[in-house]
């Protein structure tokens, strides 16, 4: 090689070397694009409860929509999403009435925590997956997240169970992803710290099955104790629901909730409420209409207290109607009802055994 040819080829380098590196560059922003998620949603809200409560709360077992008679943002949330082929994390920051309500026992900024976890897959030939942090509940088919719900407001079952826990998770979905398993400890019952002077550790499974596009079965438990030491109470709680899609517009959700609790510290006897939830939905491109009946039965108010002699024996039922003005942005309206054993409801200054609301909703997402 001549030095001509040297001279030449030193200069092609010196030319062409910036823009390899900028192309490598590049290339590494792409992926770090692709990996990480940004996403939000908002959720304003307005309930005109017909009891018309003086002081805006309209039930103290409700903990999502809860306010009457004033517009509100139920969830604000913005949401950070990483995902690569061996390791993951969220975190998600939020604000509204729905983090108010709910996080009623965190201290401070946890009041503001939707979601923070992260993960890594143990295995590079299966789907073995560990997460530990905040982490959305395993027990139910409903979330916070309004838009993806079949009905505006939550179920009675899905306000009085955990939306959220803190602890680690060991997961494992199937090949075929027909079968998804998953087993968690837990600092407790819906908690990011762990009640003051409580060193029990909580358990929890989920085992999910979908045969096809159409059938998703399931089956959550939880076990431990949400109170101190010197007065631990065990929980033994189990959700089993199953959703069909019984037609191309047409799917039911059939829910069923089950828990007991020792009634005092060292005793063999136990306190059980139970829920039964039915929900049949409607839906196409544009619209969805939802139909919802329930009950929850919580004679010696193990989760809803009421102090009256029946317990919390309560019937309820909805009727929604949604409208997608576009893919972002929903219209929603639901009435809905409630019918107990016992007058636990205020209508004016007076008890009643009914109750009766109609809320409307607008969520935007992106």
């Amino acid at each position: 090689m001549n030095s001509r040819t040297i001279r030449n080829s030193i200069i092609w380098l010196a030319l062409t070397a910036p823009f390899t590196a900028f192309q490598k560059a590049t290339a590494q922003t792409d992926t770090t694009a692709k990996s990480l998620a940004i996403s939000g949603y908002g959720e304003t809200f307005y309930s005109y409860d017909f009891g018309k409560p003086g002081h805006h709360i309209r039930q103290p077992f409700l903990y999502s929509y809860n306010r009457h008679n004033t517009v509100c943002i139920n969830l604000a949330l913005v949401k950070a999403s990483y995902t690569t082929e061996r390791v993951r994390g969220n975190i998600g920051l939020m604000a509204g009435t729905y983090s108010n309500d709910n996080m009623a026992a965190e201290k401070d900024g946890l009041k503001n925590v939707y979601e923070a976890n992260t993960g890594f897959k143990l295995s590079k030939k299966h789907n073995l997956w560990v997460d530990a942090g905040i982490l959305p509940s395993h027990i139910g088919w409903e979330s916070a997240i309004g838009k993806d719900c079949q009905t505006l407001t939550r179920s009675i079952a899905a306000d009085n169970s955990p939306y959220f826990e803190t602890g680690a998770r060991l997961s494992y979905t199937s090949g075929n992803g027909k079968w998804y398993m998953s087993g968690l400890v837990l600092n407790g019952w819906q908690r990011i710290e762990r009640v003051h002077e409580n060193n029990t550790l909580a358990f929890g499974h989920q085992l999910t099955f979908r045969p096809s596009d159409k059938v998703t079965l399931n089956s959550s438990s939880f076990i431990g104790n949400d109170k101190p030491d010197s007065s631990r109470q065990m929980r033994y709680f189990h959700d089993l629901y199953g959703q069909l899609l019984l037609a191309p517009h047409f799917s039911l959700t059939l829910g069923l909730d089950i828990g007991m609790e020792q009634q005092a510290t060292r005793r063999n006897s136990y306190n059980t409420w139970y829920t039964p939830v039915l929900i049949a939905n409607w839906f196409n491109d544009k619209w969805n209409i939802g139909l919802r009946g329930e009950y929850f039965n919580d004679p010696k108010g193990v989760i809803i207290a009421t102090g009256t002699a029946n317990g919390f024996k309560t019937w309820g039922y909805s009727l929604n109607i949604d409208r997608k003005i576009i893919r972002q942005f929903v219209w929603r309206i639901e009435g809905r009802g409630f019918n107990s054993s016992d007058p636990i409801f205020l209508k004016g200054n007076f008890p009643s055994n009914n109750n009766f609301t109609v809320t409307s909703a607008l969520a935007f997402s992106f």
